[in-house]
């Protein structure tokens, strides 16, 4: 079963896609749909896709000779897991808070989601514009020198820009959804031209779901706004 997933691939037009590849982003785009509906389980989910992809991007260490490495991308993999596991047991956490039974008995509406969407302040904002931009600039020489996939300053963009997404999810902010924009954007045409077609027509549909994703935090945000307004009057 490990080698027919490892091996099994299928043909579009010319090239050859490997299963994994597919699969990995199927568990990418079900965590993606539970972190909108801000639900615990994305985060164990997005790690299952992650370790898949990671075998994909690493290609030749997977035995895809023909397969460019892309270390930036491998990389992310790698990083996401870290931070989704801290994104894991903050969300567990606010979870857990919100199912406990107040002393009114009442159970909160918000069903035990694992996170309430917030506006990040200015300073924050400030720190993932500059970290992103930064970030960019400080990995695309290393990237440079082992050898990743160029442009590799898009490789870099794509790195910083997933970490703080990540980032930003775990803490709760609205905003981290047009970083994935952000992301996606250089994402499509630099995985494209690395033959990375699934990932890469992934990227195109996360595009406009990131959008829809914004639009529903933020108007979950201004509900529990309104509903705490509602509570102190």
């Amino acid at each position: 079963m490990i080698e027919w997933l490892f091996d099994a691939t299928f043909t579009v037009g010319d090239e050859q896609v490997l299963w994994r590849e597919v699969i990995g982003n199927a568990f990418g785009l079900a965590s993606a749909l539970g972190g909108m509906r801000r639900k615990v389980w994305a985060w164990p989910v997005g790690i299952v896709g992650n370790l898949l992809l990671f075998t994909v991007f690493m290609g030749s260490l997977f035995g895809d000779a023909d397969r460019v490495t892309m270390l930036g991308q491998a990389g992310r993999q790698v990083m996401f897991i870290a931070v989704s596991v801290y994104g894991w047991a903050r969300w567990r956490e606010t979870r857990r808070q919100d199912l406990e039974v107040r002393t009114d008995g009442k159970v909160p509406s918000s069903g035990g989601a694992g996170v309430h969407p917030r506006w990040a302040t200015w300073p924050q904002r400030a720190f993932l514009v500059g970290a992103l931009v930064g970030g960019t600039l400080l990995l695309t020489p290393l990237f440079t020198a082992l050898g990743s996939y160029k442009p590799v300053w898009a490789d870099a963009w794509i790195f910083m820009g997933s970490l703080l997404a990540t980032y930003g999810m775990a803490r709760g902010w609205v905003e981290f959804w047009l970083i994935w924009v952000a992301v996606d954007v250089v994402g499509v045409p630099l995985l494209w031209s690395a033959q990375y077609y699934a990932t890469s027509l992934m990227y195109v549909f996360y595009g406009v779901f990131t959008l829809v994703g914004f639009f529903v935090w933020w108007r979950v945000h201004r509900r529990e706004q309104e509903g705490a307004v509602g509570t102190t009057a």
